[in-house]
This record gives C-alpha cells, sequence and structure tokens, in this order.
C-alpha cells in the first residue's frame, strides 16, 4: 500500500508543475489517472474531468473525447463541481503567471 501512495504522489506532483505551465498532455496524463485509478489513485470522476476539461481548453481533442465519455457517468452537479474547480485552477495559475 505505502508503495501504490508513493507512485501515486510521484505521478501528480511530477505533473502538475506541468500542468501549472499550460501542459495539455500533463493534464491529460492527469485525467488519465483520476479516471482509472493509475498509479493507486482513488478514482475521481470530478477530479478526471476538470483535468481532461483543462487539456480540452488547451487543443487536446483526445482530452475532449475522455471528458465526453466520463461525463456520461456523471451527475450534472458532479460536472458543474469539475468546470468550478477548473476555472479555479486556471485563475490560481494564471495568477501565478502575471
Amino acid at each position: 500500500m505505502g508503495s501504490s501512495y508513493k507512485s501515486a504522489a510521484f505521478l501528480i506532483e511530477s505533473r502538475l508543475a506541468d500542468a501549472a505551465r499550460g501542459d495539455a498532455d500533463a493534464c491529460f496524463d492527469l485525467g488519465i489517472a483520476y479516471s482509472s485509478g493509475a498509479g493507486g489513485l482513488e478514482i475521481d470522476m470530478i477530479e478526471a474531468h476538470k483535468w481532461f476539461n483543462l487539456s480540452a481548453l488547451s487543443g487536446s481533442s483526445r482530452a475532449a473525447e475522455c471528458r465526453a465519455e466520463i461525463a456520461e457517468d456523471m451527475t450534472a452537479r458532479e460536472i458543474a463541481e469539475a468546470q468550478r474547480q477548473a476555472r479555479a485552477w486556471l485563475n490560481a495559475t494564471q495568477r501565478r503567471a502575471a
């Protein structure tokens, strides 16, 4: 269990820095990790949707497809929360870049 936690933490840390710089691939990787439980992460469809949404906003058509696919299994409230979190991420990272 400890090894899975370390693996998941490393995955998140290594991709978050790239995602903060607007790297669509990093956002996509985070979406995959949260939607599949890769690296020992808990599956979290709200987080997955958020990251796929951020990747899609950067031009990833793969992310847009994944976002639409997981949205089919989410409630409107969950999707709204994922969108709120994506906006908050954008606002926070844009303020840091300015």
